[in-house]
């Protein structure tokens, strides 16, 4: 009887003895990984979190705890109202621009015979492009005076719109520069995505009846290319609302703070004018609206997804 007890408690001490195995190096897989987070995300977001509630300044070596203070000095702020509102225009004009002219590019594309890859080399060449160099570019580009936009505008007989200095044309012009930075990425999403769609759907589609390419369109293709559109739509928002660089090289928020941003005035408030803890409460706004956009497009586009 003992002998044969201890013959079934061999395997089983063998069993846990490689179950134990495998979780140690499972956690020693995921270590890295672990660690970079708890470094780079979660201990930079609990420390914005605390200074949100402190009127803490760059290079104090003391904190003092102001509870709400910071928050009520930001909703007050015609600054922060600004920043709000030209960061709403600027995603509402960028976002759908950019999804639509980059599914309009890669059906384009696709559809083509000829010069397939150089086009894609074409439109995702901003993409790889370094984009505060480019701003240079684009400056001169829309320069008021020597710019050949304007240059051209003038042959024509048009007028020359201070594109970068006028409060009325300056969120417009970023938000085109942005159309222009996003276009290639998507462009290659939707690529992928068409790639994906089976070609028997579309012969199948004909014979039942859907024989223009709208059909075939609203039929077939659309409601295929769901999940792309739902992760397409969502990093494009994102990018959309993380806007900083083409206004920091271009603007600096102005003129009179008609391209002001949230990330801009964060990063003026924080390490312009060392105000860390009212720039962290702003921060904290930031990613709450970032999190709640986020859940809402999620959820209201998801159930109209099909996945094949």
């Amino acid at each position: 009887m003992a002998d044969t007890i201890a013959a079934l408690g061999a395997p089983v001490a063998r069993a846990r003895k490689t179950i134990s195995t495998e979780g140690l190096a499972a956690w020693l897989l995921v270590m890295p990984s672990t660690l970079a987070f708890v470094a780079m995300l979660l201990l930079p977001t609990l420390a914005t979190a605390v200074l949100a509630f402190t009127d803490y300044q760059l290079g104090e070596t003391t904190l003092r705890f102001v509870g709400m203070t910071n928050f009520a000095e930001m909703f007050a702020d015609r600054g922060f109202n600004a920043a709000v509102r030209n960061t709403a225009i600027y995603v509402l004009f960028v976002t759908p621009l950019s999804i639509f002219g980059a599914l309009g590019v890669a059906l384009l594309i696709e559809g083509g015979t000829r010069g397939r890859v150089l086009f894609r080399t074409i439109f995702f060449l901003p993409v790889v492009s370094l984009l505060v160099a480019m701003s240079t570019a684009w400056q001169y580009l829309l320069h008021p005076t020597i710019g050949p936009v304007n240059t051209l505008l003038r042959v024509i007989g048009l007028g020359q719109p201070n594109w970068f200095g006028a409060s009325d044309t300056v969120l417009i012009s970023l938000g085109f520069i942005g159309v222009w930075q996003n276009v290639g990425f998507n462009m290659v999403l939707f690529l992928a995505g068409l790639t994906a769609i089976p070609r028997e759907l579309y012969a199948a589609a004909e014979i039942d009846g859907a024989k223009g390419a709208v059909s075939r369109f609203r039929l077939v293709t659309w409601p295929l290319l769901g999940p792309t559109t739902l992760f397409v739509v969502t990093i494009t928002t994102i990018s959309a609302i993380r806007v900083f660089d083409t206004v920091r090289a271009l603007t600096q928020g102005g003129p009179n703070r008609a391209s002001e941003v949230m990330l801009h005035l964060i990063y003026m408030e924080g390490f312009s004018f060392f105000r860390m803890g009212y720039a962290a409460a702003i921060t904290l706004v930031f990613l709450a609206v970032v999190l709640v956009l986020m859940l809402i497009q999620t959820r209201v586009l998801d159930r109209r997804v099909h996945y094949g």
